[in-house]
């Protein structure tokens, strides 16, 4: 699979601004797609934020996998200094109560009666102007359903002690793993003029065959599920009549429904990943390093 990676200067810029505002702020509130929680991460926040407590809020649940996401719940809530909570836009009761839920994070600040400083932090299209909409009670910050809506730090003052800063989706340099990419371009983090259609339908129609094959019959009404990604979009591309003239299969327009029916739940509650494929790969790559550094000792030595 060859690499997908999207960096806009502002989001160069954002982190910069970031990194200098970073010590005026109490807590992290870092929005992640509920379906993709480790590739969602941003590396970026856990270095600018440098220590501080964060509060994880796993956005979109409604589309996820829900017992998926209760493992990766389990798994954040279970790190220091940090809390996790899995929601959608129709908990409003729930969204209602985050600030004191960061003011219970961050208890000195709240004891002594000064308003919680959080930020609110996240890749591009994740739901982050959505949420603080939700949490302000009213519509400020801009909403659009594609990334990199927000372009500049914005601070709003909410009451009931939390003061809200917002900044833009930013997402990093170079996405080291290669799943990491297509899950964030088929979810739709990853603007879709920045990604070739047709491969990422494929990583997707791949996927799909494997973990949620039976959603894929019902929904295109298939006899039978065919073993390769393009075989599914060609056969989606048939059932939904994206022909060209002498009956050819348009495969552009069979990847966007495939990925745009995905996208929007159409398919089910789909989770892109699992902690257990996660620590499978981070074991792999630690005992990488291990040889790599063992390799390079010798080297020297010699």
């Amino acid at each position: 699979m060859s690499q997908i990676n999207w960096f806009p200067g502002h989001m160069h810029k954002a982190r910069k601004e970031i990194a200098e505002v970073m010590g005026e702020i109490d807590l992290v509130i870092e929005v992640l797609d509920a379906r993709l929680p480790r590739s969602s991460e941003n590396p970026l926040v856990n270095q600018l934020r440098k220590g501080k407590a964060v509060l994880k809020i796993l956005n979109k649940q409604d589309l996820a996998d829900p017992a998926v996401t209760q493992v990766w719940l389990d798994h954040f809530n279970q790190q220091e200094g940090m809390q996790a909570i899995a929601l959608d836009q129709s908990q409003q009761k729930l969204i209602k109560r985050l600030p004191e839920i960061c003011k219970q994070m961050v208890p000195g600040r709240a004891q002594a009666g000064r308003p919680v400083r959080a930020m609110i932090m996240g890749i591009p299209n994740v739901g982050k102007s959505t949420l603080l909409n939700a949490i302000l009670g009213r519509k400020l910050a801009k909403v659009g359903n594609e990334p990199a809506v927000t372009r500049q730090q914005k601070k709003y003052t909410v009451q009931k002690g939390l003061a809200l800063s917002d900044t833009p989706g930013i997402l990093w340099p170079k996405i080291e793993d290669p799943d990491s990419g297509y899950r964030l371009a088929v979810s739709g983090a990853i603007k879709d003029t920045a990604i070739e259609h047709e491969l990422v339908a494929g990583y997707a129609a791949r996927f799909m065959l494997q973990r949620y094959g039976g959603r894929l019959q019902e929904r295109y009404r298939l006899e039978s599920l065919p073993e390769l990604g393009d075989e599914l979009l060609d056969a989606i591309g048939r059932k939904r009549g994206c022909l060209r003239p002498g009956g050819v299969v348009d495969r552009h327009k069979a990847s966007e429904i495939l990925i745009n029916e995905m996208r929007s739940g159409k398919l089910g509650r789909i989770s892109f990943e699992t902690l257990e494929e996660w620590q499978l790969k981070d074991e792999a790559a630690r005992l990488a390093a291990l040889e790599a550094a063992a390799e390079a000792a010798g080297e020297r030595s010699s």
